[in-house]
């Protein structure tokens, strides 16, 4: 089967990343998944939330905001704000993003420090959820790596790198990487976030008034798995030719992902 944009069913969309592209935050990126573009920035600040303080939780803490800017749709997207509330969708995204990058971050390591993640979509075209932790997860080992550099930090915090990308059955055959008319049209759609070694952190899968089968779920996983070690690949090679890090942080970093 060759989908409408020429890729075969196992293709990721071209996917890319341009650090720095928020010169205030402690690491940021602009992340694409072919036509899908969203700004990734971690940021640093030296506390922690009230409840840690109150229960007396040693460490630090990471959360996420995510938001889909107006303009990043063919149809003008209210701001949450226009509405007095955060909309579902968006707290459910963003309380995926931030299990995702916690499940490969030691907080101990952070010590009293709260990092955000704030995930913006300049431009939607499917997979904006999966983006954003892949995207994030580079900008948080960037936002790391350049606190090490300054002597914020001793020991890197990152277990080990986390990437996301979505499956689905279009047509009666599994894909990788769902667009946007992909997963409109989707009989299946899963949304799979994955270490770099292969384990699952999050797995989310629903029939749109469908069912799928043993086998075809085992595919999709598959699938996703393959998606998840190129996707994995790139992330590293995004994060080490960062312009920040400097040779010796470069082999910090490499040191700190091949003793996890």
């Amino acid at each position: 089967m060759s989908r409408h944009d020429g890729r075969t069913p196992e293709q990721l969309r071209p996917i890319s990343f341009k650090p720095h592209v928020a010169p205030h935050a402690t690491g940021s990126v602009l992340v694409s998944f072919g036509h899908t573009r969203v700004i990734c920035a971690a940021t640093i600040q030296n506390d922690v939330p009230r409840w840690m303080k109150q229960q007396g939780v040693q460490g630090g803490w990471l959360t996420a905001e995510y938001s889909m800017l107006p303009y990043s749709t063919h149809d003008r997207k209210p701001r949450d704000i226009s509405r007095g509330r955060l909309d579902g969708r968006s707290s459910e995204i963003q309380r995926l993003i931030g299990r995702s990058l916690r499940a490969v971050t030691d907080l101990k390591k952070l010590g009293q420090r709260t990092v955000w993640i704030d995930c913006d979509v300049l431009q939607a075209d499917g997979g904006t959820r999966t983006a954003s932790i892949t995207g994030g997860c580079v900008a948080l080992a960037i936002a790391c790596n350049s606190l090490i550099g300054t002597g914020g930090l001793s020991n890197f915090p990152l277990t080990k790198l986390v990437a996301a990308v979505s499956a689905g059955v279009f047509d009666g055959e599994a894909l990788l990487d769902l667009n946007y008319l992909e997963d409109r049209d989707a009989s299946v759609d899963f949304n799979i976030v994955m270490t770099e070694d292969g384990e699952f952190v999050e797995m989310q899968g629903s029939g749109e008034e469908s069912t799928f089968s043993h086998d075809e779920m085992s595919t999709m996983l598959e699938l996703s798995r393959q998606g998840v070690d190129e996707i994995s690949r790139l992330q590293r090679e995004a994060i080490l030719a960062a312009d920040s890090a400097s040779e010796e942080d470069l082999s910090d970093l490499a040191d700190a992902f091949q003793g996890s």
